[in-house]
């Protein structure tokens, strides 16, 4: 049987190994799907999600010029959903508030955005220098 990749096929899992496990596939042929390959969730142990004699449906990914033919679970299932969350702050690092609140969009010059960015760019540059002159060693010699 000739193999193309993209193709979906049914398989049986005949090997857990560490680092994947291996399917027949019809024909007798034989193919790896990683453990990369095997969830949308993260493998430690490829024995939680398959066991051996399973049937499996596996999408074939690449096959190589030896013959060997890299599988795929993962790609089959749906994309995992998630969540929106707000974007990180970092950790010691204060929010310096603007000088001045901006106007609105459409009656702001570029120099006046500029003067704005300037302004919160040098407060902000002051309070991170203050703040690494205490974690370089600050002390003076005697």
């Amino acid at each position: 049987m000739e193999w193309e990749t993209g193709a979906v096929v049914t398989g049986r899992v005949s090997g857990i190994t560490k680092f994947g496990a291996f399917v027949a596939l019809p024909g007798g042929k034989s193919g790896l799907v990683h453990i990369s390959e095997v969830s949308n969730s993260f493998v430690s142990d490829v024995h939680d999600f398959l066991t051996e004699g399973q049937e499996v449906q596996v999408k074939i990914l690449a096959i190589s010029p030896e013959g060997k033919i890299n599988l795929s679970i993962k790609q089959l299932q749906d994309a995992p959903v998630r969540s929106v969350t707000a974007p990180r702050t970092p950790r010691n690092v204060s929010a310096v508030p603007a000088s001045a609140p901006l106007p609105p969009l459409g009656d702001v010059s570029f120099e006046d955005k500029l003067k704005q960015f300037m302004s919160v760019s040098d407060s902000k540059q002051s309070e991170f220098n203050r703040h690494m002159a205490g974690k370089r060693g600050g002390r003076r010699r005697k």
